[in-house]
C-alpha cells in the first residue's frame, strides 16, 4: 500500500476571495489542509481580533480542512527586520515574530510557521553574513520559548543565492537548528528554493529527514506542480520509504493560471506521480 500523502495549499492565490470561498474551493479541489499568509488576513496580523480568529477557525473546520501554518511571515507591516544592527528594529520584529506564533496558535492547534522572508533576513547595515546570521539565530533562540509555549514550530527556510545570503543551503539550515537545540525550531524542504542545491533533492531530504517538518511543492521556476518538467516521484519516493508525517503543500509562486486551476492541475499531478511509486 503507498504511503498515504497529506496535500494543502496556500491560500495566497486565493487573495481577493472571501476566506470561506477560499476555503471551499480548496477543499473541493481535494485538499486537506490549509496554509497562509498572514498579510492576506491583515496588513497587521497582531491586530485580528479574538473573534475574528475563531471565525477564520470555524471556517476552516467547517469546510473539513485542517490549517497548517503560516508562511510569509514579514511581508507586513512594511520596514521590520530580523538581523538589523539597530536592536530597537530588531526586538520590534521579533515581537512581530511572537505575534504571529500567537495567531498560528489560536488558529490551529500543532501549526509550523515557515520563515523565508528573504528581504527581513538578509544582511544589513554594514554587517557581515556572518553578523546577520547571528542576529537571526539569536533571535530564533528568543522566540523558542514562545513557540514550544505554543505547540508551534517555527521552520528555518533555506533560500537561495539570488534571494537571501542568511541560509542559503539545507545544510545551513541545519546547522541553525542544531545550534538553537529546540524542539520547536525545525527546517523544512521547498523545490523551488533548493535551486542551487549541489545535491540531489531526494538525497537532501533523506540526509536531513529528522529535522525536516513541512514540505512545499513546485516547480523549480515557481510555476505550479505539473506545469514544467521537475520529476516529483524520487522525492516523494524518499518521503514515503521515511513516512513522511507532514504536509506536502503548494506554494506557487506564479498565479497567472488563476487559483482553481493551479490548485486542481498540481494536486492531479502529484496524485498521478503518487501512483507511479513502488508500493
Amino acid at each position: 500500500m503507498p504511503h498515504a500523502f497529506r496535500h494543502a495549499i496556500c491560500n495566497e492565490p486565493f487573495e481577493g476571495w472571501a476566506f470561506a470561498d477560499a476555503a471551499k474551493a480548496i477543499r473541493r479541489a481535494g485538499y486537506t489542509g490549509i496554509e497562509i499568509a498572514p498579510f492576506t488576513l491583515a496588513e497587521r496580523p497582531s491586530e485580528i481580533s479574538p473573534a475574528q480568529r475563531k471565525q477564520y477557525r470555524d471556517i476552516i473546520q467547517s469546510e473539513g480542512l485542517t490549517f497548517v501554518g503560516l508562511h510569509w511571515l514579514m511581508v507586513s507591516p512594511k520596514g521590520l527586520h530580523v538581523t538589523t544592527p539597530d536592536r530597537a528594529l530588531r526586538q520590534r520584529s521579533w515581537e512581530h515574530i511572537r505575534s504571529l506564533i500567537d495567531l498560528s496558535a489560536d488558529l490551529g492547534p500543532h501549526g509550523v510557521m515557515v520563515f523565508g522572508s528573504p528581504q527581513q533576513r538578509s544582511t544589513t547595515g554594514g554587517l557581515t553574513r556572518d553578523e546577520a546570521t547571528r542576529h537571526f539565530v539569536e533571535g530564533l533562540q528568543t522566540i523558542a520559548p514562545d513557540a514550544c509555549r505554543r505547540e508551534v514550530t517555527v521552520l528555518v527556510e533555506a533560500l537561495p543565492i539570488q534571494q537571501a545570503d542568511v541560509v542559503q543551503n539545507l545544510a545551513e539550515a541545519a546547522a541553525v537548528v542544531r545550534q538553537i537545540g529546540s524542539p520547536c525550531v525545525q527546517t523544512m524542504f521547498d523545490v523551488h528554493n533548493a535551486v542551487n542545491e549541489q545535491e540531489p533533492h531526494p538525497a537532501l531530504i533523506d540526509r536531513y529527514f529528522d529535522l525536516i517538518r513541512h514540505v512545499h511543492v513546485n516547480e523549480l521556476d515557481g510555476r505550479h506542480c505539473g506545469a514544467g518538467n521537475y520529476d516529483f516521484k524520487p522525492l516523494l519516493e524518499v518521503l514515503g520509504r521515511r513516512h513522511y508525517a507532514g504536509w506536502i503543500s503548494l506554494e506557487a509562486f506564479d498565479f497567472t493560471p488563476g487559483a482553481q486551476r493551479m490548485a486542481n492541475e498540481s494536486l492531479r499531478h502529484l496524485e498521478s506521480e503518487i501512483a507511479k511509486l513502488p508500493s
